[in-house]
């Protein structure tokens, strides 16, 4: 087995060797992440520009690792197909430094680059961190080699897509652990308006992580202090959509007419 591990949180990120050092105990491990950090870029791939990969000195030695002047989507991308030597047999997105939950997996650059990787028929795991002071990320990195371990087993199957989430908290304190699903709303954002003398400029701003009341899914696991397995799939491809009403398109051609 070979492991790919990448992140969105850039090359240097303390999560990223965390996570690299406990997977380089159980199989051999190549490093391909963004040079900075690509936090909210989600699936974005760059398609108008080179990209440039850089040979770099691992924070963990005897891994390979390469910096890709790119999103976490180009680095999958770019390892699978040129950087890495030999077959990849999963991919690893993390240690996140922040948690990705509901609707936040649709932007999450962690989430994004392990969706490469499922999307390439690699079982894919994201994985993240509740951010806060003195981040436990010895407790995800532990827990993402062991879901590697199954998967290697077969106890996990080869499809398996999962967006993983941890409580920042000592594994003494951690309550469980849950498959859920996602909720439908992470956070509220607003904006805010500002003026720097010459013209007008605006901020995008993210609210705290918004309250849930369904026990079935990763922000109320969280929010109870219990770890959230939550298995993704790609609805456009595995998942029909709703039935469309049969006198939806002469109403559409009707309209356009009129």
């Amino acid at each position: 087995m070979k492991i790919l591990v990448t992140n969105d949180d850039g090359i240097f990120a303390p999560g990223l060797w965390a996570l690299v050092k406990e997977l380089k105990s159980i199989a051999p491990v190549v490093v391909v992440a963004p040079d900075r950090e690509q936090s909210a870029i989600g699936t974005a791939v760059t398609l108008r520009q080179p990209l440039r990969a850089q040979k770099m000195r691992p924070a963990v030695p005897g891994v390979e690792a390469y910096s890709v002047e790119g999103t976490p989507a180009d680095s999958v991308i770019l390892a699978l197909d040129k950087l890495a030597e030999g077959k990849i047999d999963v991919v690893v997105s993390g240690i996140n430094h922040g948690a990705n939950l509901g609707d936040d997996v649709l932007i999450s650059g962690t989430v994004g680059a392990a969706l490469q990787g499922y999307l390439h028929g690699l079982p894919s795991v994201a994985i993240s961190v509740v951010f806060g002071d003195n981040l436990h990320l010895d407790n995800a990195a532990r827990l993402a080699a062991l879901l590697v371990k199954k998967i290697g087993t077969n106890a996990l199957p080869t499809n398996t897509f999962l967006n993983v989430n941890l409580p920042n908290l000592p594994l003494t304190e951690i309550k469980g652990a849950r498959v859920t699903r996602l909720a439908s709303e992470s956070h509220t954002d607003t904006v805010e308006e500002s003026h720097d003398g010459r013209r007008r400029y605006y901020w995008l701003i993210r609210q705290g992580l918004n309250k849930d009341t369904d026990k079935k899914t990763d922000i109320w696991a969280i929010e109870q202090g219990n770890i959230s397995l939550t298995p993704l799939h790609t609805t456009l491809l595995n998942k029909p959509s709703p039935p469309i009403p049969s006198n939806l398109c002469s109403d559409l051609l009707r309209e356009l007419r009129e």
